[in-house]
């Protein structure tokens, strides 16, 4: 039986934790250890965690990288051959999923994997939409073949669920240093450069989703715009994202007109913030600092 270890960044996790760390303990036919790196938590995030048992290492608030702080934990982890990534608002829909995710990787070509994303019960209708985009209920796997039918598509990937061979993970080099999000997609994108695989498991479940507002929205694609502008071979390898986005937009827009049609002008604005917002962070480098850290959902990354 392979050695797992689950790996969580936390910060303020205390409203969710709970369900989370219940849903690993009642996971079957695996034995895996599970490690929380906490960013100075100020809720009942640590005695959450030390009533479960599992292992805490406690960082600065300023020292969270989402690169950075992923690949701490996999250094701490020296005996774990997979590891798995999850988020602290990520709950495993059942007690096969750790199970699933980790039998993939007897696929010796199988780089990394992830699992599928269900919305939680108190998604919105646009929320939904954007699980039922992303994580279809047929499993895939993706290599550097498939770019010309998936584009940039060919390197998703998402940490909230998602599992790595380790000994591929650190000879890519591991996690980026200093990356603004989107982690995961650089990982995979190094891996399948390099002839591995990307699995995508349908069977591994867990459910995870947002009620972004719309600024909120408008934030979280400055970032990818960010992440993509001092990350772009990613697009140059793989093809540009705003293909993909189109393709978000149309299937939104069939999926609103069917189950609420009144939320029609609410998904028109936030797609043009989403353009927006991706745009102005692909030109990043033209805005000032303070207007960045106001712009981005994570602005202790420009400090």
């Amino acid at each position: 039986m392979r050695n797992i270890q689950i790996i969580i960044p936390t910060y303020n996790a205390g409203a969710c934790l709970e369900r989370l760390f219940e849903s690993i303990q009642k996971q079957e036919n695996v034995i895996c250890d599970t490690l929380i790196i906490d960013s100075e938590s100020i809720d009942s995030t640590l005695d959450i965690a030390k009533k479960y048992k599992v292992m805490i290492k406690k960082i600065r608030k300023e020292e969270f990288n989402h690169g950075k702080t992923r690949e701490m934990g996999v250094e701490m982890c020296n005996k774990a051959e997979i590891v798995v990534f999850l988020t602290q608002d990520a709950i495993l829909s059942d007690e096969h999923a750790i199970a699933e995710i980790s039998n993939i990787f007897a696929n010796p070509k199988i780089g990394c994997a992830y699992g599928r994303q269900l919305p939680h019960a108190h998604a919105s209708i646009l929320a939904a939409h954007a699980r039922l985009f992303n994580y279809s209920a047929v499993s895939r796997i993706k290599s550097i073949e498939d770019i010309p039918e998936l584009g940039i598509k060919t390197a998703f990937i998402s940490n909230s669920f998602a599992a790595y061979r380790k000994k591929i993970l650190m000879d890519v080099g591991g996690f980026p240093e200093n990356t603004i999000l989107s982690e995961d997609t650089y990982v995979a994108a190094k891996m399948l450069l390099n002839g591995w695989k990307v699995a995508y498991c349908a069977e591994a479940k867990v459910y995870h989703s947002h009620n972004y507002t719309m600024v909120q929205e408008f934030k979280r694609y400055f970032d990818i715009g960010v992440f993509h502008s001092r990350e772009p071979w990613i697009r140059r390898e793989f093809g540009q994202a705003e293909g993909e986005g189109r393709r978000f937009v149309l299937s939104e827009l069939r999926y609103v007109l069917k189950h609420n049609v009144f939320l029609l002008p609410s998904m028109i604005i936030r797609s043009g913030l989403k353009f927006l917002g991706y745009r102005f962070g692909i030109k990043e480098r033209f805005l000032f600092n303070k207007l960045k850290m106001n712009l981005s959902m994570y602005s202790r990354y420009w400090k």
